[in-house]
Formats: C-alpha cells, structure tokens, sequence
C-alpha cells in the first residue's frame, strides 16, 4: 500500500460512513421520504427514498472526486505548490459536505422540522475555515476566486484572496452568531444576503485591484 493511498484513506472512510448509516436505517424508511424544508425548517418536499442516494453522491463523493482530479488537471501546475494545504482543504471540506448530507439523511429518517440553525452554523464554520485557505490558494481554474482579472495577474489573484479571505471569515461569524441569535425563519434572508455578498464583492475588488495594477504597468 503506498504513501498516497495511505493518506486517502480516512477520506474515503468519511465519504462511506454516511452511506452505513443510511444503509442501517434503509428498511426503516418509507418509500416516500421529505427532501426538501422551507425557510421555516418545515417539509414541503417529498421524493422516493432512492433520492437520498443521489443526494448523498452530490455533496462529499462529487467533493472528493473533483479535489482529488484538479491538482492533475490543472494546466498550469500550480495546484501542485500548495502542497499539504490542498490535502488539508481536501479534508475539511469533504468533512464538512459528509456532516451536512449524514444531517440531511436523519432529518429525514425523522421526518420532524429540520433545525435550520445548526445547518447555518456548519456552512458559517465552513466559510470560517475556507477564508482561512484562501491565502494559501495558487492561481488555477478550479477553485478560489476565478475571474479573468485574478486569473491575468497573480499579484490580482494574492491580493484577492487575502481580502476574500478575511471577508469569508467574518461573514461565517457573523452567520454563526446570528443563528445562535434569531429565529432561522428570520435570518434565512440574512443569510442568503451575506452568501451573495461574499460572493460578490471578491469579483467587484479583483476589478479594481486589476485596473490599479494595470495602471502600474502601463507606467
């Protein structure tokens, strides 16, 4: 068994562990299972229990599979400099899916009002620990911030993510804290509001760090 697999493992064992779960639990599911919560955290989705399957595969295994390819695929190498810290983004971020779909899977089996406060704590932890990584990001085109501003210079792309980074920190605390705070029914719009934001205002900052770094070289 070499080295590479070796550190594979606890991944993939992460990816299985909901799929024994939902396995123990199958034959105590209905045939018509919820899919879907309203902002409210009620039911107002229903599908065969087969879905879950699919739903599961979309979140951790899709994760996985497209971090593992794009060190390889990535054209311009640079994936690769990252070293240990795409492994580590690879982790956390394959954790962070599997908690979310193992969630999903027993708010189903309970078919009870899902608390939508503990999914907005784990996508605001979430974007905690992704602005952390953003620093540390090398320019690509599979993820971080990719507009062709950050992807024309890379001192565009460094400064980008230096910002996006603080800024996804401090909207996934602001996320935590405001779940632990108001009714999911309310902040649900807050939420969304700071999810667009966040994903916004990085692509409106690397135009203008690009027009100013653009003016430089022109000098």
């Amino acid at each position: 068994m070499n080295q590479e697999f070796k550190k594979e493992l606890p991944l993939i064992g992460i990816v299985l562990i909901r799929f024994v779960y939902l396995a123990t639990i199958w034959n105590s599911l209905p045939e018509i299972v919820p899919i879907h919560w309203n902002s409210k955290g009620e039911i107002d989705g229903w599908g065969n229990k087969f879905t879950l399957i699919v739903m599961l595969l979309m979140l951790p295994v899709l994760t996985y599979v497209i971090l593992s390819l794009v060190a390889k695929i990535d054209p311009k190498k640079r994936m690769s400099l990252m070293g240990g810290k795409l492994y580590q983004l690879k982790f956390v971020l394959v954790l962070f899916m599997s908690i979310l779909a193992l969630f999903i899977v027993y708010s189903t089996k309970s078919q009870s009002t899902s608390s939508l406060s503990f999914v907005f704590i784990i996508l605001g932890a979430l974007f905690m620990v992704l602005g952390n990584y953003f620093k540390v990001i090398q320019p690509n085109y599979f993820i971080g911030i990719r507009t062709p501003w950050t992807l024309e210079s890379q001192e565009v792309w460094k400064t980008t993510h230096l910002f996006a980074g603080k800024l996804w920190f401090i909207a996934g605390l602001i996320i935590i804290l405001g779940s632990l705070i108001f009714d999911s029914s309310i902040f649900y719009k807050v939420f969304l509001t700071i999810v667009f934001s966040i994903a916004i205002t990085p692509i409106a900052y690397s135009y203008l760090k690009y027009r100013s770094w653009k003016k430089k070289e022109n000098l």
